[in-house]
C-alpha cells in the first residue's frame, strides 16, 4: 500500500474566504467564473484528471464556490459534505498539477469584473486558493 502524500503545512488554517462574497455577486457570476476556469482547464496539461463533460463538473465545483463564498449549501445539499482532499484522492496530485490549477484559476481572476468578484476580496480569495491548492496535492514530486 502507497503511502499517501500530506503536504507539511497541514489543511488550510483561519485562510477561507469573506461569506460576503456570494451577496455581492450571486449564483451566476460565480457559476460564470467556474464555467470559465473550466474553459481554462479543458486545454491545460491536466485535462485528464476531469471527466469528459466539463461543463456538469463545472457546474458541481460552482455549487461548492457558492457554498464556500456564503450562498446556500447547494453543495451539501446535492452532493453530500464536501470534503475535498478526501474527494480527490482517486487522482495523482503533484506539486505540478497544484500549479497548473492555480494558474488556470489566476487566468480567469485577471478579469474579477467580468463576475462582478467584489475588488476588496480579491485578494483574501487568491490567498485561500493557494493554500486551498496545496491541500489538494497528494503525491510527493
Amino acid at each position: 500500500m502507497t503511502e499517501v502524500y500530506t503536504p507539511p503545512e497541514g489543511p488550510p488554517q483561519g485562510v477561507a474566504p469573506s461569506r460576503e462574497i456570494h451577496g455581492l455577486m450571486g449564483n451566476d457570476n460565480i457559476f460564470a467564473m467556474i464555467r470559465d476556469l473550466y474553459r481554462e482547464l479543458e486545454t491545460s496539461s491536466i485535462r485528464g484528471m476531469f471527466p469528459p463533460d466539463m461543463e456538469a463538473a463545472s457546474k458541481r465545483s460552482a455549487a461548492f464556490f457558492v457554498q464556500l463564498l456564503g450562498g446556500p449549501p447547494l453543495y451539501n445539499t446535492q452532493y453530500g459534505q464536501p470534503a475535498m482532499r478526501a474527494r480527490h484522492m482517486t487522482f495523482s496530485i503533484d506539486e505540478s498539477a497544484r500549479k497548473v490549477w492555480l494558474g488556470c484559476f489566476r487566468t480567469v481572476l485577471e478579469h474579477p469584473e467580468r463576475y462582478d468578484f467584489p475588488e476588496e476580496h480579491l485578494e483574501g480569495f487568491r490567498r485561500f486558493l493557494e493554500h486551498f491548492s496545496r491541500w489538494m496535492v497528494n503525491r510527493g514530486s
